[in-house]
């Protein structure tokens, strides 16, 4: 493979990723990292868990295993254990793109079906680390951007079911809380600087909410009925070895999803290389091999305690540039984060309480920028008619 060599970020650099800052300022930033992106591993698998009409008490259970797998595999990323883990600053989390496949899974076999999807599509993950040429000939632009659009248009009606519901019922108040809260989100998105739009999300969730409950939609009881600290009643239905129709309808999407996925782990840990060095490096292949495998054991263990799929979250590389600090000690804190704030009932059950016009918008925008990632990549190297053509037939078999 050939060599490539990433940048010097030297002027804005404060701490590369082999240099300690202060035990409290590596605590005090990772926790601001984890508040960046807990209510994307959070609100995922409860869309799922609701679209899929899923029993109200397994949202707990699935929750508490996204956000311990996350935090492990982010320790895994920051520390690198054998071949696992790229040594950097990657925050890791639930998988968005995996919405819509794992809605599918669950209605057609249940939280078995799904769990055995997640697994047997985990493995190319790994052999696809050890074949980096392979993935990037298979998942061409072309490819991989369309694929990724349709994961956007595939999601969009369960971003607008709760867009326009407020507490089950139709009436003014879903479409002016989802609205407020898409325009603040949208608004510091194009408007803000580039910290204040990191935060967009959170300030948009937050601003929504007041803004339910002001109307008289926000139900606390779920925040007041958890307890503070201990592990939710958990229970593990085992997978589904019948490999009868269902499975083999739905392993090629799962398989594919799973390949866009990898291709966001390549791009990642390539980025976050160029910016955690004071002084230009050649990028070390060796490091997203790392990446690739520490992604494929989180989905790996995902699928064996039946919580969705993980991913590399392209907000590492957006902290790291703004903060200029890229130590591996951050990114350690982060997962010991997210692993702690699995015991604690009470923060997710908050998160789970976002009213449902809310949880629409983030879903919308989460779509929206799926969807124009996979814009990015179809365009790539420029668009000609073939391509759009392409395009177009894909998006026709796709929907249809």
């Amino acid at each position: 493979m050939t060599e490539q060599t990433t940048g010097s970020n030297d002027n804005q650099l404060r701490y590369s990723c082999e240099e300690s800052p202060p035990t409290g300022l590596s605590v005090m930033l990772a926790a601001q990292f984890v508040v960046l992106i807990i209510a994307g591993i959070v609100i995922a698998p409860a869309i799922v868990l609701r679209a899929a009409k899923m029993p109200v008490s397994m949202e707990a259970g699935v929750i508490f295993f996204a956000l311990f797998i996350s935090g492990l595999t982010t320790i895994i990323q920051a520390r690198k254990i054998w071949r696992f883990g790229a040594g950097y600053i990657l925050l890791m989390g639930t998988s968005g793109a995996f919405i819509a496949v794992c809605i599918t899974a669950l209605e057609e076999g249940g939280m078995s079906l799904l769990m055995t999807l997640i697994v047997i599509s985990s493995l190319i993950q790994f052999v696809f680390a050890n074949h980096l040429s392979m993935l990037r000939r298979i998942v061409t632009p072309l490819v991989g951007g369309t694929c990724i659009m349709l994961l956007g248009v595939t999601v969009m009606p369960y971003a607008f079911r709760e867009f326009v519901t407020a507490g089950g019922q139709a009436g003014y108040e879903a479409p002016v809380v989802a609205l407020v809260t898409l325009s603040i989100i949208l608004g510091l998105s194009f408007f803000g600087g580039s910290r204040l739009r990191l935060w967009a999300p959170v300030i948009g969730i937050v601003v929504g909410s007041l803004l339910s409950g002001l109307l008289g939609d926000f139900d606390g009881s779920r925040i007041t009925a958890a307890a503070w600290v201990g592990i939710p009643q958990l229970s593990w239905p085992g997978f589904d070895l019948s490999f009868d129709r269902n499975f083999w309808v739905l392993i090629p999407a799962f398989c594919i999803v799973t390949i866009v996925g990898a291709i966001e782990t390549y791009g990642d840990s390539v980025a976050i290389q160029d910016i955690s060095h004071h002084k230009a490096r050649p990028v070390n292949f060796k490091t997203v091999q790392g990446a690739l495998y520490a992604d494929g054991l989180g989905n790996f263990l995902s699928g064996c305690v039946g919580t969705m799929p993980n991913t590399t979250y392209s907000t590492s590389i957006s902290v790291v540039d703004i903060t200029g600090v890229a130590s591996r000690k951050v990114g350690l804190f982060c997962g010991i984060i997210m692993l702690v704030l699995a015991f604690f009932p009470k923060v997710y059950a908050v998160i789970l309480s976002i009213p449902g016009p809310v949880v629409g918008s983030y879903l919308m925008v989460l779509i929206l920028l799926i969807f124009m990632h996979g814009i990015r990549m179809v365009t790539k190297d420029g668009l000609t008619y073939e391509k759009g053509f392409i395009v177009g037939i894909g998006f026709w078999l796709g929907t249809g």
